[in-house]
């Protein structure tokens, strides 16, 4: 019933297929979707910005990065659509501002519009599954890079010039 002019657009096509029903499935499973189209992550960044304020020092920098890390979900989606990203993170910004909190990218008309109008949704379990993975791997990173700042041994060479531990090849 497809057709593709190579095996690896077939294989590309049979992938979004599965993902949307996967989608889909989910969606009707749970009975819980959130608004798509960039508009959950710039509402959860705003919030998260607004929380930030009571906080200071690290605390206060982690969370302004990790809002900037959502923000960049919509950039990406309109840098992919061909739209300018500064000016939708702009205008996405301020209707969200402005109490919007359901604006989102509506990338059939290329606009900025409330995305639950326009039925651009995306289950809530598929959603949070990505930011909690995304959050256990930024966190397991920074695991890695305390383990590898505490060690007492980093910066100092060897009678090689390799760090210590380091063997030419």
């Amino acid at each position: 019933m497809i057709h593709g002019g190579t095996s690896h657009v077939l294989d590309e096509i049979e992938r979004a297929l599965k993902d949307g029903l996967g989608d889909v499935a989910s969606a009707l499973k749970y009975g819980l979707v959130v608004p798509g189209g960039g508009a959950i992550e710039i509402e959860l960044a705003r919030r998260l910005r607004h929380f930030g304020q009571s906080l200071s020092g690290r605390e206060q920098l982690a969370v302004d990065e990790f809002a900037s890390a959502l923000e960049f979900i919509p950039i990406t989606l309109a840098e992919n659509a061909g739209m300018d990203p500064i000016d939708v993170l702009t205008e996405l910004k301020s209707l969200h501002d402005a109490g919007d909190m359901n604006a989102g990218l509506n990338l059939f008309n290329g606009g900025v519009e409330n995305v639950l109008n326009a039925r651009i949704i995306e289950p809530t379990k598929i959603k949070s599954q990505a930011i909690n993975s995304a959050s256990e791997v930024a966190t397991m990173i920074l695991r890695i890079d305390d383990v590898i700042a505490s060690n007492p041994k980093r910066g100092k060479m060897n009678s090689t010039g390799f760090p210590s531990g380091m063997n030419e090849f």
